[in-house]
């Protein structure tokens, strides 16, 4: 019998139009990104912290730098993890086994009042274990649609809707507890749900028929990787050939290398969200509320906190419907991963309205971005399966405009403060303006971006090539970052609203010579929608 989509039978029952294996790996992503993101958004403000408040007193320029460190070897570790899954594990093998790797990293870090020790042995954890999980749940995803068309781009959209469920929930409820109640807190909360999305994922890995197995794993692990290596050599060398031989191979690699060249720009700039971002949410916006004002953040904050857990619940509830007689245990697991996230978000919600003073969290600006991808994936994911649906790298010169207006935004919105000047009180409205221009920017690549590596990448080689993808974004992070990290001297010489000005022009600038590539890139895609 022909299946519609990759997987087991059990796979071809759909959910939204789409097998209910990406929603099992939609739920996997989401608690990865929960401890991800939850764990991210408290990085900086924990490190400048004072010691009275329990943070390190870092400098800025320290934390920043620490900052892109993290952000960028998470994205450099998936070609190792990538290329170790290709070859030996498997990518179901792999997923689990990061996932665990970063479950032992957060309870590390819960224990950083202890020793420094804990802290930065977290975080090696963290970073190995996403190399192992990232590239190979991404790679899954790929192989679930039989055709590489329009479906698959939705799909990958709708599978960037879980990623950013999970960053929404990690970064709302870690950072609030970190921030309010203790940072070892917040971030041991993040390693609770990476466990149980390591659980769900394990005990629903059947859906996947013989997705992600891996190659040989009858064979004993030594003959695994005699033989493995010299297979590597083999369809290095095949490539090589087929790429010399082939036009269409050779220039669909070519543009794979330009999406990732100008996917530094785009990811140097969004990855400020928690760097400079975060230091002007914390230092130079006016967070404090009162009278009318905080009544309104407080309604407001309860409807974008309880609308997205809806519906997110919703997806949950069709995806018990199609697969509970099958894997009743892994949906257990799924079930009490959410009972647990309702009682943490009614406590927090009941916690704020009782208080009489009310002060944005630093960390709470973040949560727009998830936000604002959880509202309007499913927008995103119907218009590129409709006939307005513009070309690769025309979404990708609308993405590196948008996060350049973005910080046109910020930098209006600082143009008042004066040189130099350590703190300000500046109307969030600019963070949340910027937040919204980003968000619609990575609409435009990310999802996409991923589709296409998929679609364009030999297949032999298509786990590697999301490793070389993301080691694209360790550059764009790692840069993003120490450029971040001049925050202050940038500050005090020409103004903030001249550092913000820099984010501005570069990714503009870019988007303008991808617009010029779009017709000869196209051409290069041969085919590829």
């Amino acid at each position: 019998m022909e299946y519609k989509f990759g997987g087991s039978a059990e796979n071809q029952k759909t959910v939204l139009g789409h097998p209910a294996g990406l929603f099992v790996l939609f739920f996997t992503e989401m608690w990865e990104r929960f401890s991800y993101y939850g764990m991210r958004a408290l990085l900086v403000l924990f490190l400048v912290s004072t010691i009275i408040d329990g943070g390190w007193e870092w400098s800025r320029a320290d934390a920043l730098v620490l900052y892109g460190w993290y952000t960028g070897l998470v994205y450099l570790t998936p070609i190792i993890g990538g290329f170790i899954a290709d070859k030996f594990m498997g990518y179901r093998r792999a997923v689990v086994l990061g996932a665990f790797i970063m479950t032992l990293g957060h309870a590390s870090m819960a224990l950083e009042g202890i020793t420094s020790m804990f802290f930065y042995a977290g975080l090696s954890c963290l970073i190995i274990g996403n190399g192992f999980f990232k590239p190979n749940i991404s790679s899954m995803v790929g192989q679930l649609y039989k055709t590489q068309g329009k479906e698959k781009d939705g799909g990958y959209t709708i599978f960037y809707m879980g990623i950013n469920a999970g960053a929404f929930l990690g970064i709302l409820l870690c950072g609030y507890i970190g921030e309010n109640i203790g940072w070892h807190f917040g971030f041991g909360l993040a390693g609770v749900f990476m466990f149980l999305g390591m659980l769900q994922f394990y005990f629903t890995q059947k859906i996947f028929g013989k997705i992600g197995l891996s190659p040989k794993q009858s064979e004993d692990f030594e003959d695994v990787i005699e033989h493995s290596v010299e297979k590597l050599e083999h369809n290095i060398e095949e490539v090589i050939e087929e790429a010399e031989s082939s036009k269409v191979v050779r220039d669909r690699m070519f543009v794979i290398g330009v999406f990732s060249l100008f996917v530094v720009f785009f990811w140097w700039a969004f990855e400020q969200a928690g760097g400079s971002m975060t230091v002007f949410a914390a230092d130079y916006t006016d967070r404090a509320l009162v009278g009318s004002a905080a009544m309104t953040f407080k309604i407001v904050n309860t409807i974008i906190t309880v609308v997205p857990m809806l519906v997110i619940t919703y997806v949950l509830a069709m995806l018990f419907k199609q697969t509970f007689s099958k894997y009743s245990l892994a949906n257990i697991l799924l079930g009490l991963s959410f009972v647990i996230i309702w009682i943490i978000v009614i406590w927090m919600l009941n916690r704020e309205f009782q208080s009489d003073a009310t002060e944005v969290p630093a960390s709470w600006f973040s949560v727009l971005n998830s936000l604002f991808i959880i509202l309007f994936a499913p927008l995103f994911s119907k218009l590129w399966e409709s006939k307005l649906n513009p070309s690769g790298p025309v979404k990708f010169a609308i993405g590196l405009l948008l996060v350049g207006l973005g910080f046109g935004i910020l930098a209006y919105g600082a143009a008042g403060i004066p040189d130099g000047a350590k703190t300000a009180s500046v109307s969030l409205i600019f963070l949340v303006g910027a937040y919204f221009l980003h968000t619609m920017g990575e609409l435009c690549v990310s999802p996409v971006g991923l589709s296409y590596v998929s679609k364009l990448a030999p297949v032999k080689l298509v786990s590697l090539m999301f490793g070389i993808w993301f080691t694209a974004n360790f550059f764009a992070n790692l840069l993003g970052g120490f450029t971040g990290s001049y925050i202050d001297p940038i500050s005090e010489e020409y103004g903030l609203s001249n550092f913000f000005l820099i984010f501005t022009v570069i990714p503009i600038a870019a988007a303008v010579v991808m617009l010029l590539l779009a017709p000869m890139l196209k051409r290069k895609m041969h085919g590829i929608e």
